[in-house]
């Protein structure tokens, strides 16, 4: 069973609570990082509606940032030896609204700014795009290529995205897996965009369990076909409960990475610091790293 190497930072605080850390906590958070494993950070979006995680001149109307995260993250990135992958914009407004040419140019002026900021940094190893989707809808081809080709005409990285699948825990209609359908349409989505996206990390936690197998095994054979690397996002949080969100199940998460690691060629994490990490604000959180540390024989202080 493949560990899990790279997570995602979540500090736009979109649907997850803020934990309030300083230097401090996040400067243990990288060392532990470093410790175990992990060799991956992921700034899952540096912006959202009005809030970002520098102060950027590039997008008008922002609440005060306080801190510039980006410059922390990258510091304690070089300091511990991780590769950080740079999320982008999601203005929260033109994306839902299917203004996908006014998305694609709030990002651009803001791609820009992030290089100017921090396009020499040696930790930069890559991009998020954090435009999710489930499929071929809301121009998701054009917007791919368009941020996505412009994050690489102004510095060429890895682009990674994490889409999810239109599995039945998310929507409730959906009573089995249209494994066809969602073949169909992440073909044609890879085969236009293979130019752009060169790493692809489904979300897996929409799906029932006994679905992942064979949703993995395709994942990887499109992969295989349009040339791009699959990983696999191993979400740390439980949507089997009523509650928006609680730590998963240590049993289940390690269920769903033996699943994943007959496939993927990386396990990364939504989210190590609010689900996993022994800093947590959850005690079941804490509790959850106590047992992959164990599953891992893991040795941590």
């Amino acid at each position: 069973m493949l560990p899990i190497s790279g997570t995602f930072l979540d500090e736009i605080t979109h649907n997850i609570p803020s934990q309030n850390w300083g230097r401090d906590e996040w400067s243990r958070e990288f060392q532990l990082y470093s410790r175990i494993g992990i060799d991956t950070v992921i700034i899952i979006r540096a912006g959202y509606q009005n809030k970002c995680i520098f102060q950027a001149q590039s997008v008008p109307g922002l609440l005060p940032a306080g801190t510039d995260l980006a410059e922390m993250f990258l510091d304690l990135a070089e300091e511990n030896g991780l590769n950080l992958y740079f999320g982008t914009f999601d203005s929260g407004e033109y994306w839902v609204k299917r203004q996908w040419r006014q998305e694609a140019d709030l990002n651009r002026r803001f791609i820009d700014e992030v290089v100017e900021r921090y396009g020499d940094r040696k930790a930069l190893k890559g991009w998020y795009l954090c435009h999710e989707t489930s499929g071929k809808m809301g121009q998701i081809i054009d917007l791919y290529n368009t941020i996505g080709g412009h994050c690489k005409q102004l510095k060429d990285l890895p682009c990674l995205i994490s889409p999810y699948p239109r599995g039945g825990k998310q929507f409730k209609w959906v009573k089995n897996f249209n494994i066809a359908k969602h073949t169909k349409d992440w073909g044609t989505i890879f085969s236009e965009c293979s130019d752009i996206i060169d790493i692809c990390a489904f979300q897996d936690g929409q799906m029932h369990y006994h679905e992942l197998p064979a949703f993995h095994k395709a994942v990887k054979d499109l992969g295989d076909e349009h040339g791009i690397t699959i990983w696999s996002n191993i979400e740390s949080f439980d949507r089997d409960m009523p509650i928006k969100f609680p730590p998963a199940d240590w049993r289940r998460l390690k269920l769903k990475m033996e699943q994943a690691s007959q496939h993927a060629e990386k396990l990364i994490t939504f989210e190590f610091p609010h689900f996993m990490s022994p800093q947590s604000s959850w005690e079941s959180g804490r509790n959850l790293f106590k047992r992959y540390a164990e599953m891992h024989d893991l040795e941590v202080e």
